[in-house]
């Protein structure tokens, strides 16, 4: 299967929006900045595996958080040097450049400390095979973050109408978390975080602008999920 029936690219507007500003800020920040919180004291990364790298824009947070002493940068798009080349030789930390389907990785088994899956998933057809990868490249120990859109937010009027996806595969915030657990990873309910961000709302927010209730967990369809898992 070729990854080009495995991974379903950006449209031109989501290309754009991945390098704004609200993207870096709103969105990956405050993702590692959630993660971060939820992870176990006492953790070294020295190998980092970023599956879907895209434009790079993670390999500065990481580095700075992390002091990884190699981020291998994964991704499906065949340009990835060219989005990516030069943040990548900008970081602080050395970065490889791997162009590669997460669903069937070129890496051997145990290689990383770390996989991290921002706002990836989503976008992968085989997510159970990649699911099972990201446990095979990790050592026993290591750690997935794992940060994602759930079924309500992609299928929203506007997702849909702005940027493009697998609509068949889907995850309401439960089955993504259903689906590190049968994958064979640890995930105890204290290493999970379900933020309810205003971009993630098909009204982008509207609503609590104008002063109306936020919908309190138990009463809303979650619309993200941060995870924290281990390899055991």
């Amino acid at each position: 299967m070729s990854i080009a029936s495995t991974f379903v690219e950006e449209t031109r507007f989501g290309n754009w929006f991945l390098k704004s500003d609200t993207w870096k800020v709103h969105v990956l920040r405050r993702a590692l900045n959630d993660l971060e919180r939820i992870i176990p004291p006492g953790q070294r990364f020295a190998r980092i595996l970023d599956v879907g790298c895209g434009f790079g824009h993670s390999f500065d947070e990481l580095a700075r958080r992390f002091q990884p002493d190699e981020i291998v940068g994964l991704d499906a798009d065949p340009a990835l040097q060219r989005r990516a080349g030069a943040t990548a030789e900008r970081c602080a930390s050395k970065v490889t450049l791997q162009f590669a389907d997460a669903a069937a990785m070129p890496f051997a088994d145990d290689s990383f400390d770390l996989v991290y899956c921002h706002q990836s998933f989503h976008h992968i057809v085989e997510q159970n095979a990649a699911m099972r990868e990201f446990f095979r490249v990790l050592k026993p120990g290591g750690m997935l973050l794992f940060a994602e859109s759930t079924r309500k937010y992609i299928h929203s009027w506007i997702i849909r109408l702005l940027f493009r996806h697998p609509m068949e595969v889907q995850k309401t915030a439960e089955g993504y978390i259903a689906l590190i657990r049968d994958s064979g990873f640890e995930l105890p309910d204290s290493r999970i975080s379900l933020p309810y961000l205003w971009w993630s709302r098909s009204d982008i927010g509207f609503g609590e602008w104008i002063g109306l209730p936020v919908p309190a967990q138990g009463k809303r369809e979650e619309t993200l999920v941060n995870a924290v898992a281990i390899k055991p």
